[in-house]
């Protein structure tokens, strides 16, 4: 099967899983990193895993809540099976699936499906990027001033990046949180937010969003504004339309008090 047309399949039938388990008071477990994890999360996670091995049997899978790593291939599909737990697992309706096909590192096409809405966005390599066969673009906006920006500084970076929040509200910038990096990539990628900053190291956050937002005119990059590979830890990722963006690379930089993110 034709990989885009595998990958967005794919994206459906986890968002009508996504969209039959959701409900309020919804049982969660806790990860070793404080994160959470419920049934929803690890029935998709699952379901990529089978649906890969039986599709593609040499491709790699590396996946939040379960990985199939296999040495010397050359593909790996790197893949969130439900961005954003925490808003899902108290009844709040703004996750989404996110797949990615890495090539030796480089993303070449990626799948974000908001169920909630039946929002579709793909993209592949120098063909665009659309949300339900539309063709969008970032925002063409070059200052902060009343755009909206992404990002939450996760508790253990917190002394890292002490004065990010208000550097940020400084710029005119209107701040949120979304509990949900790919969705706000979604949003960059189709011109309503201007940016959304990661502080995690973690591929499957960012994998789909790097050729989806690139796609749509925009930039990714690790937090110091060098490209990565997605098929591994990450240094964090600054996501925006590209005309903030070495702003956003100058601001981290000034706001923080180590070099690196630390696993």
């Amino acid at each position: 099967m034709e990989y885009k047309q595998f990958a967005i399949n794919l994206a459906k039938e986890a968002g009508g899983i996504m969209r039959a388990n959701f409900m309020l008071g919804m049982k969660r477990e806790w990860k070793e990193d404080n994160s959470p994890v419920t049934e929803t999360d690890l029935k998709i996670n699952q379901l990529v895993l089978d649906s890969i091995q039986k599709e593609f049997p040499d491709h790699s899978v590396l996946a939040e809540e379960g990985s199939a790593l296999k040495a010397g291939s050359e593909y790996t599909w790197v893949c969130d099976p439900l961005d954003g737990t925490i808003p899902f697992s108290h009844g709040l309706g703004i996750s989404v699936f996110s797949l990615a096909l890495v090539q030796q590192g480089k993303s070449i096409l990626g799948v974000v499906y908001d169920p909630f809405f039946d929002r579709l966005y793909y993209a592949q390599k120098n063909k665009g990027a659309f949300l339900n066969e539309k063709p969008i673009k970032v925002s063409s906006q070059q200052i902060f001033e009343r755009g909206c920006v992404e990002f939450s500084i996760p508790r253990h970076r917190t002394n890292e990046f002490p004065s990010l929040y208000n550097n940020l509200r400084n710029t005119g910038a209107k701040t949120m949180s979304l509990l949900t990096t790919v969705h706000a990539g979604a949003l960059v990628a189709s011109g309503e937010f201007l940016a959304t900053l990661y502080l995690l190291n973690h591929a499957h956050d960012v994998a789909a969003l790097k050729i989806l937002v690139e796609e749509a005119g925009g930039r990714v990059t690790d937090i110091d504004g060098n490209d990565q590979r997605y098929d591994r830890p990450i240094n964090g990722a600054i996501i925006s339309n590209g005309l903030v963006h070495d702003q956003l690379v100058d601001l981290i930089k000034k706001s923080r008090v180590s070099t690196r993110l630390r696993p």
